[in-house]
């Protein structure tokens, strides 16, 4: 029985899903199975899936259900001590899974594991980096106010609580896994590993027209979490809303600029300075109005060359620190 389980949805992931499965392949704890769940891909993932040589692979094929079903159906397939997933367009550093599982072993108490989250472009060029937190033990109230694992690729967590938290929601198209992450720190201590392990692939396709999609799931999760979260904590609920709402706005100008996307963006920046006005003086809403403003009066090739600049020169982390 292998000590990992690592679970790989894949849906028409031809253009990413050799390199990803290499940079699972290339970790420095090889004990573990990789069970990659084809969620009905009509492109060439399971032909290029089949040219790995790799006892440990298990490819199981199913009609599309979706990534929480798909990862639910790799819960199910896992046999592994230990669980963790990845998507199949995002990327592990070598050490990832060596290190959350000693940080697991050092911290017997803890039921999951954590590290940090940098972001790359289609072309797995570095774009920028979360900036670094070590909270662990109880993160709960943290997690409350916003998902700052980031991203469904990320935790490696004991069998038992992955049990007890039962599947992700399958009829949520966004945020799964921050609702997911809730349930988990509802029941267990966190572990955080501080390194940039984690390389989350963003696509340079507009993503307005999911804004919607995204502001619906995201306000389910959060009513549903504080439904369920102590009394004494409810006071983080116009934070947390906040913080969806300036996620939302962020979204809206990843990639565009046209005046329908401008005005969505202020909206939704607004209600989150309205939900909580403390955020107006964090460095990130501050660098959200910096970008608004660009494009909004600047020409579209010009702002985009000075977002470009304002990343390069100054960026949350800085690339050697994310590498």
């Amino acid at each position: 029985m292998p000590t990992v389980s690592v679970i790989v949805p894949a849906y028409n992931a031809e253009k990413t899903i050799l390199e990803t499965i290499q940079s699972i392949r290339a970790q420095t704890f090889s004990d573990f199975e990789l069970i990659v769940i084809n969620d009905g891909s009509s492109d060439r993932t399971i032909e290029l899936l089949s040219t790995i040589d790799d006892s440990r692979l298990k490819v199981f094929s199913y009609e599309n259900g979706g990534l929480p079903v798909a990862r639910n159906r790799g819960i199910q397939r896992a046999t592994g001590e230990f669980i963790t997933f990845i998507d199949a367009d995002d990327l592990w550093k070598p050490h990832k899974l060596e290190a959350q599982l000693q940080a697991l072993q050092e911290y017997p108490e803890a039921g999951v594991a954590y590290s940090w989250t940098a972001f790359i472009d289609e072309n797995s060029n570095f774009l920028y980096a979360w900036e670094p937190l070590y909270w662990q033990g109880n993160i709960y109230p943290k997690l409350l106010i916003r998902n700052f694992i980031s991203s469904g690729s990320n935790i490696l967590a004991r069998r038992q609580f992955i049990q007890a938290a039962g599947e992700f929601d399958p009829n949520l198209k966004s945020v799964e896994d921050w609702d997911y992450y809730l349930r988990l720190a509802a029941l267990c201590p966190f572990a955080v590993v501080p390194e940039y392990h984690i390389l989350y692939r963003r696509s340079t396709q507009s993503m307005t027209s999911k804004v919607d999609v995204m502001e619906k799931a995201n306000l389910t999760v959060i009513e549903r979490a504080f439904q369920a979260a102590p009394l004494e904590l409810h006071y983080l609920k116009n934070r947390s809303l906040a913080n969806a709402y300036r996620y939302l706005a962020k979204q809206c100008l990843f990639n565009g600029s046209d005046r329908q996307e401008v005005r969505q963006a202020q909206q939704k920046l607004f209600k989150a300075i309205q939900l909580s006005p403390k955020i107006l003086f964090k460095r990130e809403t501050l660098r959200l109005i910096i970008k608004l403003l660009t494009v909004k009066f600047l020409p579209q090739t010009a702002a985009r060359r000075f977002i470009q600049f304002l990343g390069k020169n100054f960026p949350m982390v800085s690339v050697s620190k994310a590498n």
